[in-house]
C-alpha cells in the first residue's frame, strides 16, 4: 500500500510544481487578449511589467547566490519571456492609436521624464540588457557575502509582492478600472494565494512567504477598486 500512496503524492508534487511554473503566466492572458481585441492599452500600467522584469531578473541572480527549488528558477525565466510578449504588444498597439512627437522617445535619449515610456519596443530590451548586465557583474563581485545575496533575495520578492502597486495607483488617478482585465486581478488573487501557502509549506526562505502575503493584499485592494469604480467610467 506505500507504493501507490508514494506514486500519488509524486504526482501531486509534479501538479503543484507545474502550477508554479506556469500559474504566474496565466493572469496575463486575459490582459493580453482583451488589449490585442480592443487596440487600447490605456488601462494596463506598463509598469506591471517593469516591476515583474525586475523581480524576476533578481530572483534568478539571487538563485546563484542561493539555491532554491528549481520550480521557482524556471517559473523567473518563463516570466521574464511573457513581460516581454506583453511589453512589445503594448507598445505595439501605442504606437498605432498615438500620434507620436516628431522625435520619438528612446532609452539612448536618457530623458528620465520618459523613463519606461519609449516608443520601440528595442528601448526596453536595451534597458533591461543594461540592467541585467551591470547587476550580474555586481553580483558575480558579491556572491559570496551573504548579506548582498539576501538582500537581492528580499529586493526580488519585495519588487514581486509590490506586482499590483502601480495598477492600483492607476485607477485610484483615473477613478476607474476601465481597460484593466478584472479576470487577471483574480487570477493574480488565486495564484498569489497558492504560491504563498506554496512557499510555507515548502520552507522557502522567509523573503518569499513574507512578501507574498503582501501581495495577495494589494490584490484584495485592487479587486474593491474594481467593485468601487463598477459605475464610474474612466477619466479622459
Amino acid at each position: 500500500m506505500a507504493l501507490p500512496e508514494l506514486t500519488l503524492l509524486n504526482i501531486i508534487s509534479l501538479i503543484c510544481q507545474g502550477a508554479m511554473i506556469f500559474g504566474g503566466v496565466f493572469p496575463f492572458v486575459p490582459q493580453y487578449i482583451d488589449i490585442k481585441r480592443s487596440g487600447n492599452a490605456e488601462g494596463f500600467s506598463l509598469f506591471v511589467c517593469l516591476n515583474l522584469l525586475i523581480a524576476n531578473i533578481l530572483r534568478i541572480l539571487f538563485w546563484f547566490g542561493r539555491h532554491f527549488e528549481l520550480p521557482l528558477l524556471a517559473q523567473s525565466i518563463i516570466m521574464v519571456f511573457t513581460m516581454l510578449l506583453l511589453v512589445q504588444l503594448c507598445v505595439r498597439v501605442k504606437s498605432k492609436s498615438e500620434i507620436l512627437a516628431s522625435k520619438p522617445h528612446k532609452f539612448t535619449d536618457f530623458d528620465v521624464n520618459y523613463f519606461w515610456k519609449w516608443s520601440d519596443f528595442a528601448s526596453y530590451v536595451q534597458f533591461l540588457v543594461v540592467f541585467t548586465t551591470v547587476l550580474s557583474f555586481v553580483t558575480w563581485l558579491f556572491l559570496n557575502y551573504s548579506f548582498y545575496v539576501e538582500t537581492i533575495g528580499f529586493l526580488a520578492v519585495f519588487a514581486e509582492a509590490m506586482l499590483g502597486a502601480p495598477q492600483f495607483y492607476r485607477n485610484f488617478v483615473n477613478k476607474s478600472t476601465q481597460g484593466m482585465s478584472w479576470k487577471m486581478v483574480c487570477m493574480w488573487t488565486c495564484g498569489d494565494v497558492f504560491k504563498t501557502g506554496y512557499f510555507i509549506l515548502r520552507e522557502a526562505p522567509a523573503q518569499f512567504w513574507v512578501c507574498g502575503m503582501l501581495q495577495v493584499s494589494i490584490d484584495i485592494l485592487i479587486l474593491l477598486q474594481v467593485f468601487i469604480y463598477r459605475y464610474k467610467p474612466a477619466i479622459s
